[in-house]
């Protein structure tokens, strides 16, 4: 499979997602649909679907116009959340087919809003995989909790994105990555790979590039949420579980003012 970042409106990444056998393709949260579909077109992609993370307007809001310009297109989304142009509601474990080879497993990873969906994509050798995140997993950070709890927080970062394999290359909602690493330094100012990256990371904004995909392992490395199960980050923050530690780190994001 072959994967194509689409920056859209400010800071958001929309993404193309073709089988290469067949090239058909799907669209990962298409918010400015004129513009991913001219991507496709460039690729010749035969677009059969929409994958979209979650409800707020940033992500699905081009979904019915995506519908207007590609009539009888599939829409995904949470069964849970209401999705603008939903037409196949998805629940955890759900698994959805692109072409020849790209196989698509739904994971619910609710807290920013109660039915995000995160799309964990495999290929036919099974090396390389991808996660598509939306607004709970960031590059070194993690969506603001709007709907859901540290405890959901946790379960969705740090046990169902946190088990996949350390290759699998993450493709998140937003440009967000210098400031995250930046206030994920004043959590843990010794960590050197938090260090390593952030030089990077603003190199790549210097010239333009982008700071997707990072990788499950790099995020256990750097992402000081994703961290939350070490006793030193915890004592750091004052707590004693990970889930306390989570909601503090968010707490301090939220008053964060780097």
């Amino acid at each position: 499979m072959k994967i194509f970042h689409i920056p859209c409106l400010q800071d958001n990444y929309s993404y193309l997602i073709i089988d290469e056998p067949t090239n058909e393709a799907a669209l990962v949260d298409p918010v400015e649909p004129e513009k991913v579909l001219e991507v496709a077109k460039q690729h010749s992609a035969d677009v059969k679907f929409v994958l979209t993370t979650h409800k707020h307007w940033d992500h699905a809001g081009g979904n019915n116009k995506i519908k207007e310009l590609l009539p009888g297109i599939k829409v995904y989304g949470g069964s849970v959340d209401d999705v603008e142009g939903c037409t196949n509601k998805v629940d955890n474990g759900d698994k959805i087919s692109l072409g020849a080879e790209t196989n698509i497993l739904c994971l619910h990873t609710p807290c920013h809003t109660l039915g995000h969906i995160s799309y964990y994509v495999t290929g036919k050798e099974q090396h390389s995989p991808a996660v598509f995140t939306g607004d709970t997993l960031f590059v070194a950070g993690c969506g603001r909790f709007f709907e859901g709890t540290a405890e959901q927080m946790y379960q969705s970062l740090c046990v169902t994105l946190g088990s996949l394999p350390k290759p699998t290359r993450v493709y998140c909602g937003h440009e967000y990555t210098v400031k995250n690493l930046q206030f994920a330094l004043t959590v843990e100012p010794e960590n050197t790979k938090i260090v390593e990256k952030l030089t990077w990371a603003q190199n790549q904004q210097k010239t333009g590039l982008p700071t997707i995909p990072s990788t499950i392992e790099e995020e256990l490395e750097t992402n000081p949420f994703m961290r939350v199960d070490i006793s030193d980050l915890q004592q750091k923050v004052g707590r004693n579980s990970p889930v306390e530690a989570l909601r503090e780190i968010r707490k301090m994001k939220d008053n964060w003012r780097g």
